[in-house]
């Protein structure tokens, strides 16, 4: 399994990292990628990569800290986005339902975000909060290649414009809870190819553990419960998703 987002830098992990990594590993999760959400997270997003062997980095601005950050971050962002083991722009995106930064600044930085993307070749790992429509008309008009919709929550209908559009969809910890089953429709819709699947740790821990810290470990909880809704295996699912996550993200096996 792969677990394509993840938030390894967080303080929450300070006092055990190298036992969630060890963790990880043991479930059978052959590699993370860690995503930064302004220039400091993403420079240590980079730092945890070339600290662990199958740890990745993907570099940006998260939009609720959008205007919070110069051109400053900016510039680290960019510079860090040529790094070898940086394998994604990203996390970046709109968020609608967040109050704090302007859904202008958040739209101007999302397209800053997609040309780096496009500049440097590597695919972009977008938030989506209570922004379908805009961020979809956004990505187009920008000319977005190889999108990722992390944490992807549905609807259905939500699943089939992603698709028709070639974006691939990854699915975390929400999948797992009782009363997801709008969501574990649209799950079953999307197409085998653009399938991914995360945790976000240490946010939204799946089923039993929800309201701990999440972890990488409890990814396989993920994989079960996506199998499930798709009518699937779930070894199949995982070594579906993982093959998926070394195209899209260029990793090595």
């Amino acid at each position: 399994m792969i677990d394509t987002h993840v938030h390894l830098d967080h303080p929450d992990f300070d006092p055990d990292r190298e036992t969630v990594v060890a963790r990880a590993l043991a479930a059978g999760v052959c590699a993370l990628l860690t995503l930064g959400t302004d220039g400091r997270t993403s420079q240590k997003a980079v730092e945890l990569a070339e600290r662990f062997q199958p740890v990745y980095a993907a570099v940006g601005i998260h939009p609720t800290r959008a205007h919070l950050v110069g051109d400053a971050d900016r510039a680290v962002v960019a510079a860090l986005a040529g790094h070898p083991k940086v394998v994604a722009v990203g996390e970046c995106g709109l968020d609608y339902e967040r109050g704090g930064c302007p859904r202008e600044v958040q739209q101007e930085t999302l397209r800053w975000h997609v040309r780096l993307s496009r500049a440097c070749g590597k695919p972009l790992v977008v938030h989506n909060r209570g922004a379908h429509q805009d961020l979809l008309r956004i990505l187009e008009e920008e000319g977005a290649v190889g999108v990722v919709m992390h944490m992807f929550t549905g609807p259905a209908e939500y699943a089939e414009s992603c698709a028709g559009r070639g974006y691939r969809m990854s699915v975390g910890g929400p999948v797992t809870y009782l009363k997801a089953e709008e969501l574990r429709r649209a799950v079953a819709r999307i197409p085998d190819e653009l399938l991914l699947v995360e945790t976000d740790s240490p946010f939204a821990a799946p089923h039993p553990h929800r309201g701990r810290r999440n972890e990488p470990s409890y990814l396989p909880l993920v994989v079960e419960a996506v199998a499930s809704a798709r009518g699937q295996d779930a070894g199949a699912v995982a070594e579906q998703t993982a093959e998926n996550a070394r195209r899209c993200f260029d990793l090595a096996r």
